[in-house]
């Protein structure tokens, strides 16, 4: 009689890790998708993020990649970027201003004595070329994220697992004593 009442807590506990797992993922996934909103608009990006941090950190089964082929990191910010990216060009533009203005004068000292301005020309081309700055630096931290998920964590998924194994363990154990006892008979 008491073997049915295991076998019953370990179906019982298991119903409930699974329920629970579920739970957890889809609760990740709500977040995930705050976070592709936030990162949309531009407002409260690092808040959302923070918070989808927090929960794939302590709960089970809110793993971020979508399948063996998922890409990686699995959360990459396109709309950061883009705005990153935006923001970089302006940088360029506005150094590539005052570097064309910088190359002016300086040629304009080195060839004082030129009035013809011949050499005036090379001298800004070779200017610029040295000077100028054409890498982009954006550092990829800024718009890919990757959280790993804890492979148990105390939570009701994980206490619910902990007592599946362990009513799962019991059950085997029981019916190992009562082949053996049978066998023995």
């Amino acid at each position: 009689m008491y073997i049915w009442l295991m076998v019953a807590s370990f179906v019982l506990s298991l119903i409930i890790c699974l329920g629970a797992l579920r739970s957890n993922n889809q609760r990740m996934i709500e977040l995930r998708e705050q976070v592709y909103s936030a990162d949309k608009t531009g407002e409260g990006l690092n808040n959302a993020i923070n918070n989808l941090r927090s929960h794939v950190y302590a709960h089970m089964n809110t793993n971020l990649s979508s399948g063996s082929n998922g890409i990686k990191p699995p959360l990459q910010l396109k709309y950061t970027y883009e705005r990153l990216l935006e923001a970089e060009k302006k940088k360029a533009e506005l150094a590539g201003s005052s570097i064309y203005t910088d190359a002016q004068n300086y040629c304009q000292e080195q060839n004082s004595q030129d009035f013809s301005g011949r050499n005036r020309v090379p001298c800004v081309q070779e200017y610029i070329a040295s000077h100028q700055a054409t890498v982009m630096n954006i550092p990829t931290s800024a718009y890919q994220f990757d959280f790993v998920s804890p492979a148990w964590s105390p939570d009701l998924a994980g206490w619910s697992l902990l007592a599946s194994l362990i009513f799962g363990l019991s059950v085997g154990l029981a019916l190992l004593v009562r082949l053996l006892a049978f066998k023995l008979n």
